[in-house]
């Protein structure tokens, strides 16, 4: 698919969704319930302010020695019997979670909710390898059954109604039509319990490395994660190079800037720490552990300083939440995997800026995002710099290109623009409108009457 292809696909879904009202209303309700949670839940902070300050401290300072930070991490958790694999991209990546399946004959993966297996596509390439994997989070079964890819950092199925998951349900599994969402639920933990004990794998993400402590921890709501990584004989997490912290004692600051500022929960429901795979005096628990540290792209935004503050993110969602542009477009009309202000930003980097440049220009720029992010990511100051690098390295279109050089120069040379006739005047500023989709919705503007000048010069003869 071609950069325009991408982009103009882009303009057209967003036109789509923008005025689908049943999807904004759907969207409005969803992301309202969590708008009030937390509220509430910001309240119980004594320091918001402050926790955020140490958060991206912590953070800028991890980035600043990562490689050490990671190394520290491979020490520690190797010394435990676990497994360290690093993965410069996604083919990297998925080749050696071929090579660790293949080798147990693995038929079944369980995979707990990873916005890093959706990035280097792991369902798709698990079925070309004839394996089941099955999602255990709910929502992201949900959207696994339907054929499509999670909505939300968080809330994959945010999109969906209860009365369009039950649709879902009935459509691909057969079941009772309901509107009762407690049986919805029963329903999904009912077909997925055998599939915990039945799975040769398990694979899990990761929100957090401990580098000190050499561990991984899980952050989650369902306890599928915690199920996914205890009774299959392997397991696998598969987390990204930038999600490290020093040490065990920092969750009591990352997790509940993550779980307030995504769901207004104090902390999420399960909390787990894995130090790696089950040791001697231990009764349950895999018996191998891999890690697989995923580059894929974050070292390209490392090597940047100024865009380096990108890599703090811990995926709370909350800047998608806030964003206007989300809340009219949807996460589906990205067609990435990270969705909302940080996608926008990150994906350029991550997935190549030629495709994805336009991201960047998806936003008001109201600073929304900055203001609600937990480390203090400047997004909109950023999506200004991947729009600047977008230009100087030539990947502006050369309509925009000529467009803005005329522009300059009549700027430059403002008598030549009393030299043009008013229609043409009223033909070129319609043609640029109707370019930009401005005139579709809204009154032609024209350019008519005396211009700016001759009202200046009338006015200073009286």
């Amino acid at each position: 698919m071609t950069t325009a292809t991408k982009a103009d696909q882009f303009q057209l879904d967003a036109e789509r969704k923008a005025f689908d009202r049943e999807h904004r209303r759907k969207i409005r309700f969803n992301i309202g319930k969590y708008d009030a949670a937390v509220s509430a839940g910001l309240k119980l902070y004594d320091e918001h302010e402050l926790a955020r300050d140490r958060g991206a401290y912590l953070k800028a300072t991890v980035l600043e020695k990562l490689d050490e930070y990671l190394l520290q991490f491979e020490a520690a958790f190797t010394a435990r019997g676990g497994r360290v694999i690093w993965a410069r991209d996604a083919a990297e990546a998925l080749a050696e979670i071929g090579t660790l399946t293949k080798a147990r004959a693995t038929k079944t993966v369980v995979k707990a909710k990873s916005m890093t297996t959706e990035e280097i596509h792991l369902n798709k390439y698990l079925a070309t390898q004839g394996i089941e994997s099955v999602e255990t989070d709910l929502g992201e079964y949900i959207v696994q059954l339907n054929g499509e890819r999670p909505y939300h950092i968080v809330t994959p199925a945010m999109h969906l109604s209860k009365a369009d998951i039950n649709d879902i349900f009935v459509k691909h599994l057969g079941t009772e039509s309901t509107d009762d969402a407690q049986k919805l639920v029963l329903t999904a933990r009912h077909l997925l319990r055998g599939k915990y004990t039945a799975a040769e794998v398990g694979v899990t993400g990761g929100n957090f490395l401990i580098a000190k402590e050499g561990a991984v921890a899980v952050t989650e709501n369902e306890g599928n994660a915690r199920l996914s990584a205890t009774f299959p004989k392997l397991h696998i997490a598969v987390v990204g190079i930038e999600k490290v912290i020093p040490q065990l004692t920092d969750l009591d600051l990352f997790w509940p800037l993550l779980s307030t500022s995504g769901t207004g929960q104090q902390v999420t429901v399960y909390n787990t720490v894995y130090f790696g795979p089950r040791q001697p005096d231990e009764v349950d628990g895999p018996e191998e552990m891999v890690v697989i540290l995923l580059d894929n792209g974050r070292t390209n935004l490392l090597a940047q300083p100024d865009k380096r503050a990108a890599l703090r993110c811990i995926r709370c969602g909350a800047c998608l939440n806030v964003c206007p542009v989300y809340k009219n477009i949807g996460g589906h009309t990205y067609e990435t995997t990270y969705s909302g202000p940080i996608g926008s930003v990150i994906s350029p980097h991550l997935s190549g800026l030629p495709e994805h440049k336009h991201l960047s220009y998806a936003s008001s720029l109201c600073g929304a995002c900055t203001t609600v992010c937990p480390v203090r990511i400047p997004l909109h100051n950023l999506l200004l710099l991947n729009r600047k690098q977008s230009v100087e390295e030539g990947h502006a279109p050369t309509e925009e290109k000529v467009a803005i050089g005329l522009w300059r120069w009549s700027m430059q040379h403002r008598w030549a623009l009393d030299l043009l006739p008013v229609k043409l005047k009223d033909w070129s500023l319609g043609r640029l409108l109707g370019q930009v989709g401005w005139s579709k919705r809204r009154a032609s503007l024209h350019i008519g009457g005396p211009s700016f000048r001759e009202l200046w010069q009338a006015r200073a003869k009286r």
